[in-house]
């Protein structure tokens, strides 16, 4: 098969990992394997352990990593679960983890997966379809109040208000049940200033929605700490963001594990005995060469750090 997909910031993310033939990599977000493909390629003694917690892109992954799948470890799993993935895989450091948080091209091609707001489908939305929660579930379940909360926490909708209320309404009166059903809604709860706007008038919602259906956000603290713990000292750990509400949880928390002693400033010698654990590096954006040949890559953001040696 001709692999023609363009993972976003490729080179930028083959230069953060630091690549080298003998080294233990992690890709905890596979995807159409873009990534993956790379650092395999570049292996020789070396070993990659992809995770996805969709496992139509592990299936893909087998062809698309034939060559190379002596080196590579395929595991369906949320990243959530790094620690225990690790662990199981008897890998319990590595020279470096990439995370791609952005939808997979795959899952909103396919049109029955339900995240396209430019495509009928039932309303799922779930990256892992053994997960219970359903975007119809939140959609026809969820109070006004959180439906209010997370389209303005998660979609940074300003019109998280008048959208909830249209959902609300709407299905008291029938069951929603599909994405261009929503998407009508949504559009009906919007001003007609709004409605003109280059943006699609649905794009926030869903984002909202996806984010809540698979825990998004709650899933990124926990998974940046185990990464971090994880690496072996002068491991690199690279997480590519594509907007600002993951994007500020990642700066956090490298941050947060990039910080030593935490004593006031009137101490004088530490006495917590807290030692940095990472290193932050400068951020990457895609050149305009790469967003003219791949419009994905126009929000992302690669945040780099460096496991701090073992002192």
């Amino acid at each position: 098969m001709e692999f023609t997909h363009r993972p976003v910031l490729l080179e930028a993310c083959i230069e953060a990992l630091q690549v080298r033939g003998d080294g233990t990599f992690v890709d905890g977000t596979l995807g159409r394997a873009g990534h993956s493909r790379e650092i395999a390629k570049q292996l020789t003694s070396g070993r990659l352990i992809c995770i996805d917690r969709d496992q139509a892109a592990i299936d893909a992954a087998r062809e698309r990593l034939e060559p190379w799948m002596d080196k590579v470890t395929l595991v369906h799993s949320n990243f959530a679960d790094l620690d225990r993935v690790l662990t199981a895989a008897d890998a319990p450091k590595a020279d470096g983890m990439l995370f791609d948080l952005g939808v997979s091209s795959p899952q909103l091609d396919d049109a029955s997966r339900g995240f396209s707001y430019m495509k009928d489908a039932p309303l799922d939305m779930r990256m892992d379809a053994r997960d219970p929660l359903t975007a119809r579930d939140i959609v026809n379940t969820w109070s006004e109040a959180e439906l209010r909360r997370i389209l303005y926490d998660y979609g940074e909708e300003r019109y998280a208000p008048r959208i909830a209320r249209a959902i609300t309404q709407a299905r008291a009166l029938k069951p929603i049940e599909t994405t261009l059903e929503l998407v009508d809604i949504i559009k009906s709860a919007m001003p007609p200033a709004a409605l003109r706007e280059k943006q699609h008038p649905a794009k926030r919602s869903f984002q909202a929605i996806r984010i809540a259906v698979n825990g998004e956000l709650d899933t990124l603290p926990p998974m940046l700490k185990a990464a971090a713990e994880h690496l072996a000292p002068g491991g690199r750990l690279a997480v590519i963001t594509f907007h600002s509400l993951e994007d500020r949880i990642v700066k956090r928390i490298m941050r947060e594990l990039a910080q030593g002693c935490t004593c006031p400033p009137s101490f004088p010698v530490c006495v917590c005995g807290k030692k940095p654990l990472l290193r932050v590096l400068k951020p990457v954006t895609p050149s305009l060469e790469e967003i003219a040949d791949n419009p994905r890559a126009r929000s992302a953001r690669l945040r780099t750090a460096e496991r701090c040696p073992d002192i």
